[in-house]
């Protein structure tokens, strides 16, 4: 059996692009994948292809699902890359959506077979979307940073300087891909509070979103994901002024995103140890909200 599995092809794409999400390292509280179902949850996104699982995945990593069915018949779920269809019929062009988790192996063959069906399906751009932790406080706006396979894009979506070097995750794996066959790409990444990086957080994926309707040219009514960044804020606000150590540490990463000298002497207390605390909080709060 081919490891790219195709159900049915999709017809009337209009130059199509390509948003990819992917679950794990690449994914920090959420924000990539909640920003991609968002997108298909608006535009009514129908799955056409899949990944087989078999050759890229550890199952002891990433282990598939048990579900009772009428209480008696157990249905096996394999985690899966999932190829799903946006018709956008009031943007100049139609989505294609992936989803899955971060493959365990062949990650060239892996992307190799994404680029098979963008080639298939004439794609013109594909859009990565990631969020990574850093020292940033959820009161600020969120950053959005990344690239692109040409200046010109990067520069109409203003997008901040990526500076990261180190270890990649499958999209830098992905954009290689991409930039050996051509296909224009870029990468967008959100900056997630490391101190509340267990919650999800629909503020950075609403972030996320804003930036794929700017460089795709598509609009959705994000009023959903409005309300629960309010609510989010909300939630993680009480739980900060609940703890002097918390909102001390907070109050640091604001200074030091303006750029003014922090009000306590940072080697007071470790960020590591208040994400635990925060942590601890949320978790004891989870009975009563």
């Amino acid at each position: 059996m081919q490891p790219l599995i195709w159900e049915r092809r999709p017809e009337g794409l209009r130059a199509p692009a390509l948003i990819c999400a992917f679950e794990g390292w690449n994914d920090a509280a959420n924000a990539a994948s909640t920003a991609l179902d968002f997108l298909g949850e608006a535009f009514d996104a129908r799955r056409f292809a899949a990944i087989d699982p078999e050759e890229f995945y550890d199952f002891q990593a990433t282990r598939p699902t048990v579900r009772l069915s009428e209480g008696r018949y157990r249905e096996l779920t394999w985690p899966e890359t999932v190829f799903r269809e946006a018709h956008a019929p009031r943007a100049a062009r139609d989505l294609i959506l992936l989803s899955g988790d971060e493959p365990s192996h062949r990650w060239r063959t892996y992307c190799g077979l994404i680029v098979d069906l963008a080639e298939a399906m004439g794609i013109q751009l594909v859009v990565t979307l990631g969020a990574l932790l850093a020292d940033v406080p959820h009161t600020r706006p969120v950053d959005i940073t990344g690239i692109a396979s040409d200046d010109a894009m990067a520069e109409r979506l203003g997008l901040g300087e990526a500076n990261y070097e180190g270890p990649s995750g499958i999209t830098g794996v992905l954009h290689g891909a991409c930039a050996e066959a051509g296909i224009p790409s870029a990468s967008l990444w959100a900056t997630v509070p490391h101190y509340v990086a267990a919650a999800p957080n629909p503020k950075a994926a609403l972030a996320l979103v804003r930036k794929v309707e700017g460089l795709v040219g598509v609009t959705v009514d994000a009023s959903e994901l409005e309300s629960a960044t309010t609510e989010y804020e909300r939630q993680v606000d009480r739980a900060v002024q609940s703890d002097p150590d918390v909102q001390a540490f907070v109050e640091r990463l604001e200074a030091a995103a303006s750029d003014v000298p922090p009000f306590f002497d940072p080697d007071d207390v470790s960020g590591d140890q208040i994400a635990r605390e925060f942590q601890r909080f949320l978790r004891q709060r989870g009975s009563d909200e």
